[in-house]
C-alpha cells in the first residue's frame, strides 16, 4: 500500500510539470509575408526608416522590431549595435533584459495554478505566507534614521491585489516614495536584477514585516507584488520558481531563450545596457544593480516582477498564446474563459469607465476611450514595458503583436515606442 501511495504521488508530481494537450492545435509562431496576413509591405517599410533614423540620430544605439499578425511574423529586423564599445552589430535573435515584462509571465503562472483549484483570488496572501498576517500601514516617518510608526491596516492583502498593484506594497530603489525606499533599503530588501546570494523567499519574508503605503485595495501603486507571487508559486507548486516557469510555460511554448540567468552558451547574445555620454553610447556602469546580472553572480534570486531576459520572438510567442485564447501548438496554458476575465477591469473604484486604460490581472488594457484617441490600437489592446526600454502590445481585434527591444538608460529623446505603434497600425491593409 505504501508503495502504491508513493507511486501515485510521484505520478502526480510528474504530470503536474507538463501542460495538458488541447483539442485546439494552432501552429507555432512562424514567419510569413505581410500580404498573406493583410498587411502592406510598403507601409511596414516605414518602420525601417523610423528605426534607421533613430539610430543615426543617436536616439538609441540599436533596436529589434517585430510585428506579427494572425500567428505569422510579418516584420522582424535588427538595427544598430548590440554594443557600441566593441562595435558588435545587433542581431534579430539577441537577448534583452525584459525587466517588468516579467510581470505578465508571473501573473500567467499564478493563474495556471488558480485553474487547478488551489486557491481563490480573494484569499489573503497570509494564508500561504504567514509573515503577511496583520499588515501595518505607514503612519509617521523620520528621514534622519528611517524610523517610523504604523497603524493597523483595515484588511489583509489578497492575491488579486498583488496581481493588480493595489496591495499597498511599494518598490525599493526604483520606487517613487522616498520613505518606502529608505525603509526597504534599511531592511535589506532586494528589488530586482540581483547577482547576490539571496533567495526570493528570504527577501519576501523580510518584506512582509514592513509597513504598507496604504490600506490594501485603496489605490494603485506599482510595486513588488509580483515578487511576492513568485514566492507564492514556489510554495504552491513545490518547486523553485525558475523550474516552474521552465517546465510549465517556457518548454511547452518553445521559449528556449527566456531565462532568469542565461546558460553559458547563450551569454554572448546578451545585449549591453548603454547610456548616452558626450555624444557616444557607453556601457551602463554598476549602480544599485550589476548590468551583467543575467550572466554572473549567485544566480539564486528569481523575482517575479523584473528578473527575466528574452528575445523578441520568444516574447511574441508568449503573447500569441494569449491572442489564441490560452493555447499554442496544441498546448493549453490557460482557458479562454480565464483570459477573458483576466483582461477585465478589476478595480472600478480606481479606474472608471472614462479612463483611457486600466491595469488588469497581467497587463495594462486599452479602453474604448483610449482607442478613440488614436495611435494605441483597438479597445482591448494589452501592453506593458520594461526598465531597460523594451515594450510590447497585442491587439486582439486585429490579431496583431508589436514588440520593440532596446537596452538603454537615460535615452531622453527616444521617441521610437509611440511611433512604432502608429506605424504598425497604419500597415494593416485588409
Amino acid at each position: 500500500m505504501k508503495n502504491l501511495i508513493l507511486f501515485l504521488l510521484l505520478f502526480s508530481a510528474l504530470t503536474s510539470c507538463t501542460q495538458p494537450v488541447s483539442v485546439k492545435k494552432s501552429l507555432p509562431l512562424s514567419e510569413g509575408t505581410p500580404e498573406s496576413e493583410g498587411m502592406s509591405a510598403e507601409r511596414l517599410a516605414r518602420i525601417d526608416s523610423m528605426c534607421m533614423k533613430a539610430v543615426s540620430e543617436d536616439q538609441i544605439p540599436g533596436v529589434v522590431a517585430l510585428v506579427a499578425r494572425n500567428g505569422k511574423i510579418v516584420y522582424y529586423k535588427a538595427f544598430g549595435m548590440a554594443d557600441n564599445q566593441t562595435e558588435r552589430p545587433l542581431k534579430r535573435d539577441d537577448i534583452f533584459r525584459i525587466a517588468s515584462q516579467t510581470k505578465s509571465i508571473t501573473s500567467t503562472a499564478v493563474m495556471m495554478i488558480w485553474e487547478e483549484g488551489k486557491f481563490k483570488l480573494d484569499d489573503p496572501i497570509s494564508k500561504y505566507i504567514p509573515e503577511f498576517k496583520n499588515p501595518q500601514v505607514l503612519n509617521t516617518f523620520n528621514p534622519k534614521d528611517s524610523s517610523y510608526t504604523t497603524v493597523p491596516a483595515v484588511g489583509e492583502i489578497t492575491i488579486r491585489q498583488l496581481l493588480n498593484h493595489t496591495s499597498g506594497l511599494g518598490y525599493g530603489v526604483i520606487g517613487d516614495d522616498e520613505r518606502i525606499r529608505k525603509i526597504y533599503q534599511k531592511a535589506g530588501i532586494v528589488d530586482a536584477f540581483c547577482s547576490e546570494n539571496v533567495t526570493i523567499g528570504e527577501n519576501i519574508r523580510k518584506l512582509a514585516k514592513l509597513p504598507l503605503l496604504f490600506n490594501p485595495g485603496e489605490k494603485f501603486n506599482y510595486c513588488e507584488g509580483l515578487d511576492v507571487l513568485g514566492y507564492f508559486i514556489e510554495i504552491e507548486s513545490g518547486m523553485p520558481f525558475d523550474v516552474f516557469l521552465r517546465t510549465r510555460l517556457f518548454e511547452p511554448l518553445g521559449m528556449d531563450d527566456t531565462w532568469f540567468y542565461l546558460p553559458e552558451n547563450k551569454a554572448s547574445r546578451l545585449v549591453s545596457v548603454q547610456k548616452p555620454e558626450n555624444d557616444k553610447w557607453i556601457r551602463y556602469p554598476v549602480t544599485f544593480y550589476d548590468p551583467d546580472y543575467p550572466i554572473k553572480g549567485a544566480k539564486r534570486f528569481f523575482p517575479g516582477g523584473a528578473g527575466l531576459s528574452s528575445t523578441a520572438k520568444d516574447y511574441a510567442t508568449f503573447l500569441q498564446m494569449y491572442l489564441n485564447g490560452g493555447e499554442l501548438n496544441g498546448k493549453r496554458i490557460l482557458s479562454q474563459t480565464t483570459i477573458q476575465f483576466m483582461m477585465g477591469n478589476q478595480n472600478y473604484n480606481i479606474w472608471d469607465e472614462n479612463a483611457e486604460n486600466y491595469y488588469a490581472l497581467a497587463f495594462g488594457v486599452l479602453t474604448r476611450k483610449g482607442q478613440d484617441r488614436g495611435g494605441q490600437g483597438s479597445a482591448g489592446t494589452f501592453s506593458w514595458g520594461g526598465y531597460f526600454s523594451t515594450s510590447y502590445f497585442a491587439d486582439p481585434r486585429e490579431k496583431t503583436i508589436g514588440i520593440l527591444m532596446k537596452q538603454t538608460q537615460g535615452a531622453d529623446i527616444d521617441d521610437t515606442e509611440w511611433k512604432f505603434r502608429i506605424l504598425v497600425g497604419q500597415a494593416i491593409d485588409d
